[in-house]
């Protein structure tokens, strides 16, 4: 009965990427609580994926007490022997979840994932006494397991047989679907212990590992979260699944545009668009001031803002919509548009000032993936996260809109003042160009701009006030993030020896080689992690990549880290 994680245990015990709400922690092996628990995350009331209970780890206030207590490891066999009957006699419908026995700071722990159930409701006895015959409903509110109750009770029993989209069979497609080398990569970067287990396992039992392969075993199916992340065309079996970004250079009205398509699977697209738009769309201005040392930099979009917004795009669309996920760039604005809108529950007031609280979630299992994979925030965290992006900034607050059937959602993230009113492509300008179509004010300071280009000028007006030309100088280095970091630990542990660009770009499963040179290759020189072996002729035929000791160092890092 015992397994691997489909997920790095450490960010399980961190809660770095399962929320609180989806993980409960017991001290000891005690059967009825742990039913209960069992019952409430099979019944996924909030569809956020089902959960763990994380046995031998003590808790205070619903997050976990480091190191953990653990359990005698003689003790593990006999207790999941009787999970395995309790599961089968306890449990209605008959529910068994995956078991996995770890090994944190020294000491044992047993790990139940417990995946929202398809045949949901589920009930457990009450108690494990002879003499009570008593079952009931359980589900989570927040970090604690409750009996469902009234208006709760009746709710989960209207969720009968309802399983969300993502967590379905796809009947029309087969086990060979799904690929093999996607499910590697992934795993390697989550960083799973199940990795090491890959090369003995059929994809049956892999996909199962990982909840992406369901049915009897006679006749098992993919699930379409299967495909949507781990088929190199899930567009063949979700038609529209892609992103689109064009380019208005003369705005919505104007009659030249430039447009690009990402299909392929979900966690590729969105990190091939967000690094396509970040070469080609964003730029960084830095301004030197007279009266301080320190100069002012901002973007015309943060990138933050943009992955946001795409990674929530992604998450919560509806992949039974044939309509593709699409982002509109204008000198005035990005524009992230899905399909549909924003659940019913969340007031739209609120999600403009971030405190909108969904009440369902779509797409559980495709939200559970891209958290895993640092792509998505979880419970409602994405809209502020891209309100403090767009702040810290200096950037006018995003707009969010839908209409009154909720039938669409867009994001509105507005350019940076200081990059208005600019003709061309996105930011581009020379020193001294005007950036600014109105006054931007920075500490009593404003940007004016007159035929001798941009002058400096006190607010007061004063007529004794110098007139001075600031320095503007435009900036195309990536934006740094968690997610530029992370591509760049990709390209350092793919790299072996010394290898062509081309090599590198297909250990990397790339296929637009620009993106290749722009997100991943560039980058990765500019911070001295990889150099050529022939610096003198970048362009040769014979050109070759090697590691630099400080890549070298971020390898066994990673390396490391995953072991």
């Amino acid at each position: 009965m015992t397994t691997t994680l489909p997920i790095n245990i450490d960010n399980l015990i961190s809660q770095r990427t399962v929320e609180s709400e989806r993980v409960e922690y017991k001290a000891r092996w005690n059967p009825e609580s742990v039913l209960r628990a069992l019952c409430a995350f099979a019944n996924d009331f909030h569809n956020l994926g089902g959960g763990y209970v994380v046995l031998g780890v003590e808790e205070r206030d619903g997050r976990p007490i480091l190191p953990p207590k653990g359990l005698n490891p003689e003790h593990i066999d006999a207790m999941q022997k009787e999970l395995l009957n309790l599961g089968n006699s306890a449990i209605r419908p008959a529910y068994h979840p995956l078991a996995s026995v770890q090994e944190v700071a020294g000491k044992t722990i047993l790990v139940l994932y417990a995946p929202g159930g398809e045949t949901r409701p589920y009930r457990t006895r009450v108690s494990l006494s002879s003499r009570s015959s008593e079952w009931a409903h359980y589900i989570r509110k927040h970090s604690s397991t409750v009996r469902a109750q009234g208006e709760d009770e009746r709710e989960l029993l209207g969720l009968a047989a309802t399983v969300p989209f993502d967590d379905r069979y796809r009947q029309t497609a087969a086990l060979n679907d799904l690929s093999f080398q996607l499910i590697r990569e992934y795993l390697q970067d989550v960083g799973s212990g199940l990795l090491n287990d890959m090369p003995g396992l059929s994809m049956e039992a892999l996909g199962r590992r990982m909840n992406i392969v369901g049915g009897p075993t006679e006749s098992s199916f993919p699930k379409n979260v299967g495909l949507l992340f781990f088929n190199d065309r899930p567009q063949e079996f979700f038609p529209a699944t892609q992103i689109d970004v064009v380019w208005f250079p003369d705005g919505p009205g104007g009659d030249r545009f430039e447009e690009n398509e990402f299909r392929g699977p979900l966690a590729a697209i969105l990190r091939d668009s967000v690094t396509y738009i970040e070469r080609n769309f964003l730029k960084e201005a830095v301004v030197k001031h007279p009266d301080r040392p320190e100069a002012e930099r901002f973007w015309n979009f943060p990138v933050a803002a943009i992955e946001e917004a795409l990674g929530n795009a992604i998450y919560h669309r509806s992949y039974e919509v044939r309509e593709p996920v699409e982002v509109r760039i204008t000198p005035e604005e990005l524009v992230v548009l899905s399909f549909p809108g924003a659940d019913r529950s969340v007031r739209m007031a609120d999600l403009q000032q971030g405190r909108a609280i969904s009440r369902r979630y779509r797409n559980r299992r495709i939200g559970e993936f891209l958290k895993e994979l640092d792509l998505a925030e979880g419970r409602s965290t994405g809209v502020p996260k891209i309100l403090r992006a767009m702040r810290n900034n200096g950037s006018p607050s995003p707009i969010f809109e839908t209409d009154d059937d909720r039938t669409w959602f867009l994001a509105r993230l507005p350019v940076h003042a200081g990059f208005s009113g600019t003709e061309g492509h996105v930011g581009e300008r020379d020193s001294g160009q005007d950036i600014s179509s109105a006054p931007q004010v920075t500490d009593q300071v404003t940007l004016q701009v007159t035929d001798q280009g941009s002058q400096l000028e006190n607010n007061d007006n004063s007529d004794t006030t110098p007139q001075v030309t600031p320095q503007v100088t435009p900036q195309v280095t990536p934006q740094v993030t968690p997610q530029v970091t992370k591509r760049l630990g990709h390209l350092v542990s793919r790299l072996q020896g010394e290898m062509s660009r081309a090599d590198l770009q297909a250990a990397l499963k790339l296929a637009d080689r620009q993106n290749f040179r722009s997100g991943y290759l560039n980058p990765a020189l500019e911070a001295g992690l990889i150099e050529m072996t022939l610096p003198a002729k970048p362009n040769s035929s014979k050109q070759r990549y090697r590691r630099t000791p400080a890549g070298e160092a971020l390898a066994r890092r990673i390396k490391d880290s995953r072991k």
